[in-house]
């Protein structure tokens, strides 16, 4: 009998422990899931910051870039702009033109800075920088100049994704981004291919595959390499018209603009 009551005794005490520490089992469950929220808000701000940062730096850079440009007048610095359409570009080429043999390195070093800035933050407009580079440069060095600004301002787009983009790609982007892991995957062995055909095809934005590329742990060398092959095929698709005016392919999915000369007015 007295064993009995022991082991009674000892049932009741550990249900009595059990009641105890369930509630403090929730509040440490819900504590966890405050602590969670709270660090991705300042996973979140923290993001928001360090890119207004890269940002502003980039923006600096750029400002100093045109410090050093050539002294231009009044008429010819409200053309000095990123180009919205093929007026633009053309009258943006005629100025630039005038002052690229005398002032070459600066005009090449604000085209490259540009174009790579425009790549890195996803601005519109480099679609018109790579019809710039035909009317400046000869054709290989335009067509190198386009492929190389390419592959290294989505490659930048890639590692600021790295810095701060994952917060934004797991709030939002999940179900994409899960899926398009799982095709990257199964195509591990001849990823390049892959992110070759996924440029060309219009299955998946760009701009979606520079953000998400390092989240799913697509390798920056892989990523380059492709952009700058796609680029160069893209490119290479096209032909020059005898007229000299630029031409959009229309057999393309998603035609691209070639990079080639512009007709120069007389």
């Amino acid at each position: 009998m007295a064993k009995k009551r022991r082991e009674r005794r000892e049932a009741d005490s550990v249900s009595l422990v059990t009641l105890h520490e369930e509630p403090k089992t929730k509040c440490n469950e819900a504590q966890t899931l405050k602590e969670t929220q709270y660090t991705g808000g300042g996973s979140a701000r923290m993001s928001l910051l360090i890119l207004l940062s890269v940002f502003t730096c980039a923006a600096s850079v750029m400002y100093l870039v045109y410090r050093n440009f050539p002294e231009l007048n009044n008429d010819e610095m409200a053309i000095i702009k990123i180009p919205k359409d093929m007026d633009d570009a053309k009258a943006l080429g005629t100025v630039l033109s005038k002052y690229k043999d005398t002032y070459y390195t600066q005009v090449l070093v604000a085209y490259f800075t540009t174009y790579i800035f425009l790549q890195t933050f996803a601005i519109p407009g480099s679609i018109f920088l790579s019809i710039l580079s035909g009317y400046l440069y000869p054709f290989p060095l335009a067509l190198f100049l386009v492929c190389l600004c390419s592959g290294l301002g989505a490659s930048f787009c890639y590692m600021l994704s790295y810095l701060v983009g994952r917060p934004v790609v797991y709030r939002y982007l999940t179900e994409r981004a899960q899926k398009w892991s799982q095709q990257v995957d199964k195509h591990r062995d001849h990823l390049i291919n892959y992110i070759i055909f996924l440029r060309i095809t219009p299955f998946l934005p760009n701009w979606f595959i520079n953000i998400t590329s390092p989240v799913i742990n697509v390798p920056l060398g892989v990523f380059f390499l492709g952009t700058f092959f796609v680029r160069l095929i893209r490119e290479r698709e096209h032909h020059l018209p005898p007229d000299g005016e630029t031409r959009v392919a229309p057999h393309l999915p998603h035609a691209q603009i070639h990079v080639v000369p512009m007709t120069r007015e007389s």
